[in-house]
């Protein structure tokens, strides 16, 4: 059973960078052919892509956040992070990770993690 969790500080200020990990467990993030993505929703809106790591570690990020996002690994802990720079309250939302396999739905998710944006 492949499970996913979120973690990293739910409180933000604005400008700063938001960082969090998924931890990936009774799976590895190098297994062929699957891609790990953060996505998130804002209150009252849909879920948004913002990007993805495959198995290779080839990233791919949405282009509305590309200048500002980074998603790295740490394949020894068998864990990615996402990097949000220069937040603002429009980031605030519940960011979750997940696994694809490319072209079908999300198939494991973490359970998602609350960042509320404020000073």
């Amino acid at each position: 059973q492949v499970q996913l969790q979120e973690s990293g500080p739910g409180l933000v200020k604005p400008s700063q960078t938001l960082s969090l990990t998924c931890s990936v467990s009774g799976g590895s993030i190098t297994t062929t052919y699957y891609w790990w993505s953060w996505i998130r929703q804002p209150p009252g809106k849909g879920l948004g892509w913002m990007g993805a790591i495959a198995y290779s570690g080839i990233t791919y990020y949405s282009p509305s956040l590309k200048s500002r996002t980074s998603i790295s690994r740490d394949t020894s802990k068998n864990q990615f992070t996402l990097q949000l720079s220069s937040v603002a309250p429009e980031d605030a939302a519940v960011y979750y990770c997940a696994r694809t396999g490319g072209l079908g739905p999300y198939d494991c998710w973490g359970r998602g993690t609350q960042v509320t944006v404020s000073s």
